[in-house]
């Protein structure tokens, strides 16, 4: 059936047995799983036959699917998920993407596309208003990205073709390869553009000519008005147009929460080098941004001239890249960070695991754990620019010491030896994003307990409720989250905001909004994406409602990862983040208190229903959320 904001149809891809099928849920199955990590959980779940999978064998499932409201004109809402087994983790892989893809999915009739199998050849998948085709891509295995998007676009005879796909890293199975789409908006994180390259799949391109019908259009097109006339006005959807993310460069460093030297430090002394004003007054040509967003929040940077050219069809950086592979490498050239960046959207990477992988062998080889016979006769030290780039194209290509980095930090510290182990920043494998724990408590809690590994947006972040007129506090009173609560606070509160916002998130994912144009962390709030829901869909809906939605797609996760063999022991964190902080304001301020933090993880579980001994829902939790099917008799 054809609905208000979902098309009903389901493309379902067989790639070894190169069969093309299409289902059609009705609305109550909308109305329960939304869409995006709702949609990818319940057929990765549904139809993998195997109990444990191999995260790149054909039995992985593979799903991409929008959020409900992507394509619908709804504002700030062109989110996509993917969804698979994790190659870097071998737990539940879930990444998120703007760009035009996912409203573009959807304009061609499609509100899901779940693949499995694995092609005998390289081959990509071709979808335009309602019909679809496995192509050959023999021609584009090997390409750079951008390279590859023109022949797809040249061989369809359509400039206006959405193309995800992955590069030559994906190709070859790093364990954190990216899944891009329009060469600068990506699935980063989780490593699932190795599960393509195991599929033999380049690319997923797509065209849709027909607009996805809603309920009250004019409605709608009334919101999104709203957002371009006030984001102005808020100072966070402000301060993202103007400077985007790379603020947080100079604004962590003066908080002393900058990680610097493999999170050494909370102090870079070359911050301001690398910095938003840096970037906007020497290599800014466009402030970009995703389908019906009126923010604008992405930097496009150009560099045409000296040794490094930097192309404006790969966007620019993230705040998370500036300091993955800037001040956490002990690295202050911006130039270099661009190129740096840059490189790998050609290749497929994600900026986080290089630079904490890259840093991780730095920190290594400073203390004498690995020496050059290793490294290829790199010197590995932190700030030797040198080193950058040859590193980021050995690991895309899989060569000498990038092939040993390609596998991840966790494995690299299983070939330096025990002695490295007690450098490692990851959480169930994945290397820790840019934000200190140690500062935000509730962040400290996000890593250890996303289903993903380490994951800075499983819920909300703690500055947003800390005083009664915090932006959190006085756009979530009405879920319950209306009383402040201290940034390093570790109490019952702290959980009970993280617990809730988790939830708040899932929903987010699942309509397919950006947390960067809605409350806590910009303008739109949530009376006002209630209106949106309902004017898409017709439903009359509630806050009630979604948050279900949330909590239901949380637990879907968390019974996969047990299916997996992940237990409660795995949601931890390094033991870095129990240490104190060194350098800048912060010097000396004491780390996370083991024993509060274990029992704080330990409320969550029971606040969620989350058994402490088998770390998976109950059976009482998942009939509550209308998921007796996942109930094991």
């Amino acid at each position: 059936m054809v609905g208000y904001g979902f098309r009903g149809k389901i493309l379902l891809v067989d790639l070894t047995k190169a069969e093309i099928l299409v289902e059609k849920p009705g609305e109550e199955f909308y109305r329960g799983y939304l869409g995006g990590p709702g949609i990818g959980l319940y057929y990765l779940l549904r139809r993998s036959n195997k109990r444990v999978i191999d995260p790149l064998g054909p039995e992985n499932i593979l799903v991409f699917a929008p959020g409900l409201l992507a394509g619908t004109g709804a504002p700030c809402a062109p989110r996509y998920t993917v969804v698979a087994k994790s190659p870097l983790t071998g737990a539940l892989g879930k990444s998120e993407a703007g760009g035009w893809w996912g409203p573009e999915l959807k304009r061609a009739g499609f509100d899901a596309v779940v693949i499995k199998g694995r092609a005998a050849r390289p081959v990509y998948l071709w979808i335009k208003d309602g019909e679809a085709e496995i192509r050959d891509a023999s021609h584009l295995w090997g390409l750079e990205t951008g390279e590859a998007q023109e022949k797809i676009r040249w061989e369809l005879g359509d400039e206006k073709v959405q193309v995800a796909q992955i590069g030559p890293a994906g190709e070859r199975l790093v364990r954190f390869a990216n899944i891009c789409n329009n060469l600068a908006h990506f699935n980063g994180r989780n490593g699932l553009g190795a599960v393509m390259g195991a599929k033999n799949l380049r690319a997923i391109a797509v065209r849709g000519t027909r607009s996805v019908e809603v309920k009250d259009r004019e409605a709608v097109a009334g919101i999104l008005r709203w957002v371009a006339e006030n984001y102005r006005n808020h100072p966070l959807s402000a301060a993202l147009h103007e400077h985007g993310t790379p603020l947080g460069i100079t604004t962590n460093n003066a908080g002393g929460c900058l990680p610097t030297n493999h999170w050494e430090t909370g102090c870079f002394a070359r911050a301001e080098d690398i910095g938003s004003e840096k970037l906007i007054e020497k290599y800014l040509v466009k402030r970009g941004g995703c389908f019906a967003c009126p923010i604008r929040c992405k930097r496009v940077v150009e560099i045409q001239e000296g040794d490094l050219r930097v192309d404006s069809r790969y966007g620019g950086p993230e705040y998370e890249a500036l300091a993955a592979l800037g001040s956490n490498c002990g690295i202050g050239n911006l130039a270099l960070l661009l190129k740096a960046n840059e490189l790998c959207n050609r290749y497929g990477l994600d900026t986080i695991s290089v630079g904490m992988t890259i840093s991780f062998a730095m920190k290594c080889y400073e203390e004498g754990i690995i020496d050059q016979s290793l490294t290829d006769g790199l010197e590995l030290r932190f700030g030797r620019e040198e080193v950058l780039l040859p590193l980021i194209e050995k690991i895309a290509r899989r060569e000498g010491f990038g092939n040993l980095l390609a596998e991840g930090s966790r494995a690299a510290a299983a070939r330096f030896g025990r002695q490295s182990e007690k450098y490692l920043l990851e959480v169930k494998g994945q290397e820790v994003p840019m934000h200190d724990p140690r500062v935000k408590s509730g962040l400290g809690l996000q890593f250890a307990l996303a289903v993903n590994g380490a994951d800075h947006w499983f819920a909300q972040h703690d500055p947003f409720f800390t005083a009664r007129d915090s932006f959190g506090v006085r756009g979530m009173a009405s879920i319950g989250l209306g009383e402040p609560v201290g940034a390093t606070d570790l109490d019952h509160r702290k959980v009970r905001q993280v617990l809730y916002t988790s939830y708040l998130n899932g929903a987010y994912d699942m309509l397919g909004v950006c947390v960067f144009g809605y409350v806590a962390r910009s303008v739109t709030p949530l009376d006002k994406l209630l209106a949106l829901v309902e004017a898409v869909t017709g439903w009359q809906t509630s806050w009630w409602e979604l948050l279900k939605a949330g909590e239901r797609m949380l637990a879907m996760a968390k019974e996969f990862n047990a299916r997996q063999g992940f237990t409660v022991a795995d949601d931890r964190l390094p033991e870095k983040f129990f240490s104190p902080l060194k350098g800048g304001p912060r010097d000396g301020e004491p780390g996370l208190d083991p024993g509060r933090f274990a029992a704080a993880v330990r409320l969550f579980y029971e606040m969620a229903g989350w058994d402490p001994g088998t770390g998976r829902p109950t059976a009482a939790k998942l009939y509550e959320l209308d998921l007796d099917w996942l109930v094991e008799k």
